[in-house]
């Protein structure tokens, strides 16, 4: 498009036609499983070390709790994840991927990663990886003014030294709670 059509230069315009693209394409590569992508979603919260329960996964994701116990119960009926007593916190639930949970989280964050690669495909890889960096600190300033959760800064410390082939969790959207 040319630079004097308005809409080509509206960042609205140009987050919703990635969003629906990405959306579209992730929707195919996790919608198989409970809860489609929030279901991934969660996959992806519980494959993290240290192991955490319920409420911090929720508050992470910006899901509601309510929501959230429903599809931890899918993605457990299913075999994918478990929770277990918190040995310093009884009460508390910790939720674990299964050996088979994270073998179904590691296929679709690779056919996740093959999305990203066609939606960036435009840019030259280090191009991609300035735009993924300049969405981090974007997101991560729009997440201080209204806050989940400090995510920021573990992604941050993540970005620095991150692990083979498991850089970025990827997302279908937030997801907020009712106010």
């Amino acid at each position: 498009m040319s630079g004097s059509d308005p809409i080509s230069e509206d960042l609205g315009w140009m987050l919703g036609v990635l969003f629906r693209a990405y959306v579209r394409a992730a929707d195919h590569a996790v919608g198989d499983l409970p809860g489609g992508p929030r279901g991934y979603q969660v996959l992806t919260a519980a494959d993290r070390e240290p192991p955490r329960n319920q409420g911090a996964i929720a508050e992470e994701l910006g899901i509601d709790r309510t929501v959230l116990t429903y599809l931890i119960d899918d993605l457990e009926r299913d075999g994918l994840l478990v929770r277990r007593p918190d040995p310093a916190d009884r009460r508390s639930r910790l939720v674990t991927l299964t050996d088979a949970g994270r073998a179904a989280t590691q296929r679709r964050r690779e056919t996740l990663r093959t999305v990203e690669s066609r939606l960036l495909q435009p840019l030259t890889p280090q191009q991609a990886a300035t735009v993924r960096d300049l969405l981090r600190r974007v997101a991560c300033a729009a997440q201080q003014a209204d806050p989940l959760t400090d995510l920021c800064q573990a992604v941050e410390e993540t970005a620095e030294q991150p692990p083979p082939r498991r850089r970025r969790a990827t997302r279908s959207g937030p997801v907020r709670r009712p106010a």
